[in-house]
């Protein structure tokens, strides 16, 4: 498995730096964002080293495909209200024009009651 010494993210997996974890397996690592949006604010983020959406191939595509079935259960795990009331949001930023601060592939999913800082 890939990782960067510099990224924050890889360190983060590492446990070098400390996090407020959601969940983790084998592949794949979840934890709170430490500037909330929102009332549930936590990223999903592969523990390889995957650049950006840009930089991802069809040997991902199993790992993505789990990542996007976690993302409702660790949702409603973290408080966002059931469908269709409820909900959440899915953003994945990529590269400079998309917004993307940390070099290494995340999702954020961010939900519960409005109104949300951002967004």
């Amino acid at each position: 498995m890939s990782h960067d010494p510099d990224c924050i993210f890889c360190k983060i997996v590492e446990g070098k730096i400390p996090s407020r974890k959601v969940y983790e397996d084998d592949d794949i690592y979840a934890f709170h964002d430490i500037h909330p949006w929102a009332p549930v604010h936590f990223l999903l983020i592969p523990k390889q080293h995957v650049e950006s959406m840009t930089h991802v191939d069809g040997s991902h595509a199993a790992m993505l495909g789990r990542m996007m079935s976690l993302v409702p259960q660790l949702a409603a795990q973290e408080g966002c209200r059931p469908y269709p009331e409820g909900g959440f949001r899915l953003v994945c930023n990529t590269g400079d024009d998309g917004g993307q601060e940390v070099k290494h592939l995340h999702f954020h999913v961010i939900g519960g009651p409005r109104p949300w800082l951002k967004g």
